[in-house]
């Protein structure tokens, strides 16, 4: 039986750029560290740690997801959570979350231009 992580990967219409960046996905005042995985143009996966905090991530839920690109300004994207698959291995302690990303701002489609 395949998972929603297998079935999300094989439903992607954009090649991804594997990556390892630190991120924050921000909630009202409170922010939460991630790790953002890989990327594209149109969307994130996303690693985080299993709290009940992160129990939002259902489809369709919006967030925020903040990173640095080198000496920049912090960039903010708004996104939306496509699928979740909470506490993959290898050591079933972190969630898995593809994020759709709305409307992805100019500095970061020329952020994503550089990786490849």
């Amino acid at each position: 039986m395949r998972d929603n992580y297998n079935i999300a990967m094989e439903k992607r219409r954009v090649k991804r750029t594997t990556v390892h960046l630190k991120a924050e996905r921000i909630s009202g005042d409170e922010k939460y560290g991630v790790f953002i995985e890989n990327i594209s143009e149109k969307g994130i996966h996303m690693l985080a740690t299993h709290a009940a905090v992160h129990t939002h991530y259902s489809p369709g839920t919006n967030i925020d997801v903040q990173f640095h690109i080198a000496n920049r300004k912090p960039l903010v994207l708004h996104c939306r959570v496509r699928w979740s698959c909470p506490k993959v291995p290898p050591n079933g302690m972190t969630d898995s979350i593809g994020l759709e990303i709305i409307d992805p701002p100019p500095q970061y489609i020329e952020f994503i231009k550089t990786l490849h």
